[in-house]
């Protein structure tokens, strides 16, 4: 459906985490105005109607993602987890549980989100959520002879390879590297490949009065291990939380033993 420009500019600065629902709504209530054009009335009738009765959109959960299943280029891995996300988080009844421990309407900001980037550049913002995954793809040495041609020490942004000594080869600083697999990518000769393929996971992220980002697991996270670890989660806020408060307010409050885990 077409937007005016105005239309677009009102909705452009609602808050990111909120701002497909809002539009989704605005355009259910341009479909009821009998309009094929969004403009700034519906934006106000919408407006109105969300603030008065916003706890009608809480769903308990928000599962976001970035645009790496359309075909990003920068993708570091291509196997889609969103989905078994959002199976997971349904079956926690996480609005039923919010409506529980909040005391008054459910907000927006009580919702447990978990935020999804296929590469280190994260472009759904996972190191502000509750838990953030970031698609990683280390690099390994695959045996073969490297002509030395720098194409790998060009690509990396984190300069965390080097070619110091003709003919050994490319020396990678695994500290800096985030695992991007662009320098897999550009080498000619193959003698960097991708080896470990997975998620970074990051956990109790958020926004608000008190913005804090979200605290990186160790290791690279194959899928099935990655939603056990989403899973044990959920579970330890769940079994922890107070009164809806984030995820980072409880690991603040009693700690994160009993879901340590390192990847793979």
């Amino acid at each position: 459906m077409k937007w005016t420009k105005e239309a677009e500019d009102v909705v452009s600065r609602v808050p990111f985490f909120v701002r497909k629902s809002v539009r989704r709504r605005v355009e259910e209530e341009a479909v009821k105005q009998e309009s094929r054009q969004v403009n700034i009335e519906h934006v106000r009738a919408c407006q109105k109607r969300y603030l008065n009765n916003m706890e009608e959109d809480v769903a308990g959960f928000q599962v976001e993602t970035c645009f790496g299943p359309a075909g990003c280029p920068n993708r570091a891995v291509d196997e889609g987890i969103a989905t078994r996300v959002e199976e997971l988080l349904s079956g926690k009844n996480l609005r039923f549980f919010l409506k529980e421990k909040v005391k008054g309407p459910l907000k927006m900001h009580h919702e447990f989100r978990v935020s999804i980037s296929d590469c280190p550049n994260a472009c759904s913002r996972p190191q502000i959520a509750d838990i953030g995954l970031i698609g990683a793809a280390r690099p390994e040495f695959s045996g073969a002879p490297c002509t030395g041609c720098g194409a790998c020490v060009a690509a990396c942004r984190e300069s965390a390879i080097d070619l110091k000594d003709e003919g050994t080869g490319p020396l990678i600083d695994y500290d800096k590297c985030l695992a991007c697999s662009k320098c897999c990518k550009v080498c000619s000769c193959g003698t960097l490949r991708e080896g470990q393929r997975g998620w970074r996971i990051l956990i109790g992220g958020k926004l608000g009065r008190h913005p804090r980002l979200g605290r990186e697991l160790e290791g690279i996270f194959l899928k099935d291990k990655a939603l056990a670890v989403i899973e044990k989660c959920v579970d330890h806020y769940m079994a922890h939380n107070l009164a809806g408060e984030r995820f980072g307010e409880v690991i603040d409050r009693v700690g994160i033993d009993s879901v340590e885990v390192k990847g793979s």
